[in-house]
């Protein structure tokens, strides 16, 4: 895989992820919460893990030099959730998500790490904004996006799928 930029925060490295991250993402995208708020994504074996890396993640570092990050621990190397930056199929603009494992919740972590994205967003890779989506059901996910800055913008509808989502907006002069 080609190089791209990688980032870092007094805690943590983001790491573009890779297939070594398999493990990862397959334990990550089954935990109840993500099951609960985001879907289910169908991984259900390292495979699946991997193949997912290579057809959704990997192509959007590709096409734009970021995508999504493994968010690692400098203590200790562990290997804790991930954030990025999507270009999302149905969304206009580009979309700040974040998720971590259930034992590294509540630590700062995903606010440590998205607070580096939009520092890189709209200084290094110059987008004019970013945008964000949560079911409301998700209060700790709004609570968080809320204290980044996004505003409430409208509700909105992913292709082929009838849940109603909230979609927040942050632009760069905001507080």
């Amino acid at each position: 895989m080609p190089l791209f930029p990688e980032f870092e925060t007094e805690r943590l490295w983001l790491k573009v992820t890779d297939t070594p991250d398999a493990g990862l993402i397959l334990e990550l995208l089954n935990t109840p919460k993500w099951l609960e708020f985001i879907g289910d994504r169908k991984v259900y074996s390292m495979a699946d893990a991997e193949n997912y890396i290579l057809e959704r993640i990997r192509p959007q570092y590709e096409r734009m030099g970021y995508a999504n990050y493994t968010l690692v621990r400098k203590s200790d190397g562990a290997k804790m959730g991930c954030c990025g930056l999507y270009d999302r199929v149905g969304l206009e603009g580009v979309d700040l998500g974040f998720g971590l494992l259930p034992a590294y919740e509540g630590q700062g972590y995903a606010r440590e790490a998205a607070q580096r994205l939009i520092e890189a967003a709209f200084n290094e890779i110059d987008l004019p904004e970013l945008t964000a989506i949560t079911v409301e059901a998700n209060t700790s996910s709004r609570k968080l996006l809320e204290r980044l800055g996004f505003q409430f913008e409208r509700i909105v509808h992913l292709p082929d799928d009838p849940e109603p989502l909230l979609y927040l907006k942050l632009r760069p002069n905001n507080p």
